[in-house]
């Protein structure tokens, strides 16, 4: 696997491993798992999704997952990853998702993220970003709407929530 890390020398975004397992179950809280995770986490459950993740990375599979890292020593603060090919997304749409652990929140650091897997999207030829998100989680949609996204379409998750998205067009460069 070719070893990816984006950074803008406060965030760095490198693939998860293996290692990243026991920082990722403490970081889990009840707004992670309601927003991004669906179920709470077991250590078998999230080192079975780094060893996919680490899969999709060595396929160049549709999916790439980075650790959110802070820190001179890389202190593993969350998640984002994009999909570029999922069901409801456009020829060159690409979602993103992400999550940040408790105590690394309301830093901007995932707006932070949001911006360099903007980047990392547009150079392996994605036209726009897509973030959907339940209009009740506000911290999201500000990250959405600090990192350059507009108000797009409305669409429905598989359980029939209501998901508001939020489109940026790759080819402007972010705030």
């Amino acid at each position: 696997m070719r070893e990816v890390k984006l950074s803008d020398g406060i965030v760095t975004l490198s693939p998860l491993c293996l290692d990243d397992a026991e920082a990722h179950l403490a970081g889990e809280d009840e707004p992670m798992v309601r927003w991004l995770n669906g179920g709470p986490g077991t250590r078998e459950g999230v080192e079975a999704y780094i060893r996919h993740c680490r899969e999709q990375w060595d396929t160049a599979g549709p999916l790439r997952t980075f650790g959110i890292r802070v820190g001179a020593d890389g202190a593993l603060a969350g998640t984002i990853d994009l999909r570029f090919a999922a069901e409801g997304l456009a020829p060159g749409q690409v979602n993103v998702a992400y999550g940040l652990y408790p105590s690394w929140r309301g830093r901007g650091l995932a707006t932070r993220a949001v911006v360099l897997v903007s980047r990392y999207a547009a150079d392996q030829g994605g036209k726009e970003l897509v973030i959907q998100v339940e209009p009740e989680n506000a911290a999201s949609v500000a990250v959405a709407r600090r990192a350059g996204f507009i108000p797009g379409k409305h669409a429905h998750g598989e359980d029939g929530t209501r998901l508001d998205r939020y489109i940026r067009d790759l080819c402007i460069d972010p705030p």
